[in-house]
């Protein structure tokens, strides 16, 4: 690739995370600031430091240890945790960015990505960033500040994977085992997985609270009717030459489609995992509002 070509590609990148700061930092400046920090919130409280005892306090918050060594009572002194740390999870693998209209579906998990993190950041919440194929493609820790949420839309948008594959496996281990505070998990994704990721998903909501939001792009639920076309799966390579105009085809097509999301929003639902279905096709602000609202009245 020339220079020229390459000079031209990081303005297009530019410009592209430019509008989506542009049009989410509005959206959370009108509505979803707020939305979000009555339907998100830090929870627990943490030890800040010991104290001597004053008349009033609750005799139970004594330690014992300390007023034996100072000779005089000392009581464990806590504030309320505020802080919540947001950790959004993006599958970059090959079928991402397929998209029939006018986003693929990694421009959609990049724009709500950046809605969630600009709205975490004016909370003053910090936000992390995986994103994964078959393996763990790149880990950004958590972090406050515009710059760093303009570098995690760059990385979406930008990031060319490595892997073929897709897998739930490595970035769950990662929030399972090395993530120790309970956070806000929000995972982005088609969810076309082979591998069933049911237990996986199950050992991670019991610890963060985890949200799936799902892109969908039309043309996975029905099958245009264009004649003969050749299609290509984009993680495995293997192709196929199909009769689109076909309609038992298109019909088998589509109860196909139906009965595989009705699966993926069952196994959701048992798990008790927050499910949100995205469309490039269609306004996810409506979708968001609707979740935020209400997580934001079981909340308080």
């Amino acid at each position: 690739m020339s220079d020229e070509q390459k000079n031209r590609e990081v303005k297009e990148l530019l410009k592209k995370v430019r509008k989506i700061e542009l049009r989410t930092r509005g959206m959370v400046r009108e509505s979803f600031g707020g939305e979000y920090h009555s339907c998100f919130k830090g929870e627990g409280i943490d030890f800040e430091d010991f104290r001597e005892y004053q008349p009033g306090d609750e005799v139970r918050a004594i330690d014992w240890n300390v007023t034996a060594r100072m000779g005089v009572p000392f009581i464990k002194n806590f504030v309320e945790e505020r802080e919540l740390t947001v950790y959004i999870c993006v599958d970059v693998s090959a079928s991402g960015d397929f998209g029939s209209v006018n986003l693929s579906k990694r421009e959609l998990m990049a724009e709500v990505a950046a809605l969630m993190a600009f709205s975490a950041m004016q909370n003053k919440d910090k936000v992390g960033l995986i994103l994964f194929t078959d393996d763990i493609e790149l880990y950004l820790p958590p972090k406050k500040g515009v710059g760093h949420a303009l570098r995690l839309i760059r990385e979406i948008l930008h990031h060319e994977p490595v892997g073929k594959g897709t897998s739930l496996k490595a970035p769950c281990d990662l929030l399972k085992n090395a993530v120790r505070k309970r956070s806000l998990v929000m995972v982005l994704s088609d969810f076309l997985f082979q591998e069933n990721f049911s237990k996986t998903l199950k050992s991670v909501a019991a610890k963060h609270d985890l949200v799936a939001l799902q892109m969908i792009d039309p043309a996975e639920l029905a099958l245009p009717s264009v004649g003969h076309v050749r299609m290509e799966d984009p993680e495995t390579g293997d192709q196929v030459e199909i009769n689109t105009s076909n309609p038992r085809l298109r019909k088998a097509y589509a109860q196909l489609s139906a009965e595989w999301q009705q699966n993926l929003a069952t196994t959701f639902a048992q798990l008790r995992i927050d499910h949100l279905p995205l469309y490039t096709d269609k306004d996810y602000i409506p979708v968001m509002h609707r979740f935020f609202k209400g997580r934001g009245s079981l909340v308080s």
